[in-house]
């Protein structure tokens, strides 16, 4: 879906989410550059490809991924694109972020309290799927407000609470937040992330109202897509 000019949103079926529900990565280019935001899951690469191609940006374009945070739904398809790329493409996040992304950090436990619900074979596939994880290295951290000089400009903002290192991107030529996980829409109205996967909720909170006083025209949510009706109002109402 085109967003403006040098922005679409790539919608990836997902049904692991449930029937029809989809991933929505986005993607930005101009001349210079071509950069994926966030990679989607293990298995769905072809498609995100395809609906690169699709958008009239061939993969090999591709030279940046920025990644929003490390839950697995925006990071298992990294390891995958970058072998599919077979060249190299830079991989930025948050400084917070870096360690979950890298493997430094341990993740069993939020594993564990994501899947609780599972009957114990279940979830102890769960696990062993988490420990066999690749690793990607970040070539490039990010810092809160750091404005980066491609696709028109890209100012990172640091948006913890769902994450500890979740970043948000503000694109400034479309006015538009590309919001990761920090909001989710459901038919046009947002919300504030999942309590059950974020660790600290009003931390999380405070961040969407970050996100407001952007004052931005459409924010895409990763989960639910795109908003474009009042979406700063909408977004001081999450409480």
């Amino acid at each position: 879906m085109r967003i403006a000019q040098g922005v679409e949103m790539l919608e990836i079926p997902s049904e692991m989410f449930g029937p029809g529900a989809k991933m929505n990565l986005t993607l930005l280019y101009d001349e210079q550059d071509a950069i994926l935001v966030d990679a989607g899951l293990a298995g769905c690469e072809r498609a995100i490809i395809a609906a690169m191609e699709a958008a009239g940006v061939p993969f090999d374009r591709l030279n940046k991924i920025i990644v929003t945070h490390h839950d697995f739904d925006h990071l298992s398809g990294l390891p995958g694109l970058l072998k599919l790329a077979g060249r190299k493409i830079e991989v930025l996040a948050h400084t917070e972020e870096i360690p979950y992304i890298e493997g430094t950090k341990d993740l069993t436990e939020k594993v564990k309290k994501a899947h609780a619900d599972l009957p114990a074979e279940q979830l102890e596939a769960q696990l062993e799927n988490y420990r066999k994880r690749e690793k990607v290295a970040v070539d490039i951290a990010l810092a809160d407000g750091q404005e980066l000089p491609y696709c028109g400009g890209i100012i990172a903002v640091h948006t913890p609470g769902h994450t500890p290192g979740h970043l948000c991107l503000y694109l400034k030529n479309a006015k538009t937040v590309v919001a990761g996980d920090a909001t989710v829409a459901d038919n046009g109205k947002l919300f504030g992330p999942a309590p059950i996967f974020t660790v600290d909720m009003p931390q999380a909170v405070k961040s969407v109202q970050k996100i407001a006083a952007l004052k931005p025209e459409k924010i895409i949510c990763y989960h639910g897509g795109l908003v474009s009706e009042r979406v700063a109002e909408q977004l001081l109402a999450i409480k």
